[in-house]
C-alpha cells in the first residue's frame, strides 16, 4: 500500500501544481479586479453582475451550445459507425483502424492549419471542387464547417465503442440469425440496445469535451467570426484575458464554464448510477 502510494506521488505533486493551484488562483482572481499589469484589487460579486448583463458572454454562450448540438451528434454517429465498419476480422478492417485513430493524435493547430488549407476560398482543394468560396464567410457555413471538422477526431470515442461491440457475446448473433433475424434486427434490437449505456456515456463525454476543444479552430479558421458566428466560450475568455487585458473578469467566464461543466457531470453519474442499478 505505501508503494503504491510512492508511485502515484509525482502524479499527486503535479496535478496540485499543473491543476490544483491555477485553479485555486483562478477562483480568486474571479472575485477581483486584474489587468496584469496592476496589483488584483477585490471587487466582490461586480464581475458576476457584469456577466449577466453581458451580451457578449451570452452570444459565446449560444455558439458554443449551437456547436455542441452539431458537433457531437455528428462525431458519436461517426464513431459508432467506424465502429460497426471496422470490428469485421480482415486485413482491410485491420488497418482501418489505425487511419480511424490518426486525426486525434494529430495537434491541434496542425489540424486546424490543414483545414483552413483545404478551405480556402483561393486556392483550398474544396472550394475548386464544391464551390464552397464563400463558406468560411457565412456565419452558417462557418459554424457547420468548424462542426464538420471536429467528426475526424474521433479516436477515443471510436476505440471505446469497437471495445463495447466486441463485447456482445457472439452466440447471440448466432441465436438471432437461427431465429432468422437479418442484419438490420440484428443491429436494431440487439447490437444498439446492448451498446447504448456506454454510448450515453460517450456522448455526455463529447459534450464535456466539445465546450474545450473548439478553441483552436475558432482561432485559426474564423477568428471567431463572421459576425462574433464562431466566437465561443473558450475564445472568449481568451480575448478577454490577453486582448482585453480583464483576468480577473476571464476568471469569472473560466469558472462559469467549469460550473456548466460540473452540472453535466452530475448529469453523467446520476445516469449511470440509474444504468447500474436498472434490473
Amino acid at each position: 500500500m505505501k508503494k503504491t502510494g510512492l508511485l502515484a506521488l509525482p502524479f499527486v505533486v503535479g496535478l496540485a501544481a499543473l491543476v490544483g493551484l491555477p485553479a485555486v488562483a483562478a477562483l480568486g482572481l474571479a472575485f477581483t479586479e486584474f489587468s496584469g499589469v496592476e496589483g488584483p484589487r477585490f471587487t466582490g460579486s461586480a464581475n458576476v453582475s457584469r456577466l449577466v448583463a453581458d451580451t457578449a458572454f451570452w452570444r459565446s454562450l449560444g455558439n458554443t451550445l449551437i456547436y455542441i448540438v452539431l458537433a457531437v451528434p455528428l462525431r458519436m454517429v461517426a464513431a459508432l459507425g467506424a465502429a460497426l465498419l471496422l470490428n469485421r476480422r480482415s486485413r482491410t478492417a485491420s488497418a482501418g483502424r489505425p487511419l480511424a485513430y490518426l486525426p486525434t493524435v494529430v495537434p491541434d493547430v496542425a489540424y486546424a492549419l490543414l483545414w483552413l488549407w483545404l478551405l480556402n476560398p483561393l486556392y483550398g482543394p474544396l472550394a475548386a471542387i464544391f464551390g464552397t468560396a464563400d463558406l468560411l464567410v457565412d456565419p452558417w457555413g462557418a459554424r457547420v464547417s468548424l462542426a464538420l471538422l471536429s467528426v475526424f477526431q474521433i479516436g477515443e470515442a471510436f476505440v471505446v465503442a469497437l471495445a463495447v461491440r466486441r463485447s456482445i457475446p457472439p452466440h447471440l448473433y448466432e441465436a438471432a440469425a437461427v431465429d432468422g433475424a437479418g442484419p438490420w434486427f440484428a443491429l436494431s434490437r440487439l447490437t444498439l440496445p446492448l451498446m447504448t449505456p456506454v454510448l450515453g456515456l460517450l456522448t455526455l463525454r463529447d459534450v464535456i469535451l466539445s465546450l474545450q476543444v473548439n478553441f483552436v479552430p475558432a482561432f485559426l479558421l474564423t477568428d471567431g467570426g463572421p459576425r462574433y458566428a464562431t466566437t465561443y466560450l473558450p475564445l472568449y475568455v481568451y480575448r478577454t484575458a490577453f486582448r482585453y487585458f480583464r483576468l480577473g473578469y476571464a476568471s469569472t467566464i473560466a469558472l462559469t464554464m467549469f460550473i456548466i461543466t460540473a452540472v453535466i457531470v452530475l448529469v453523467q453519474y446520476r445516469l449511470a448510477r440509474r444504468w447500474r442499478l436498472t434490473p
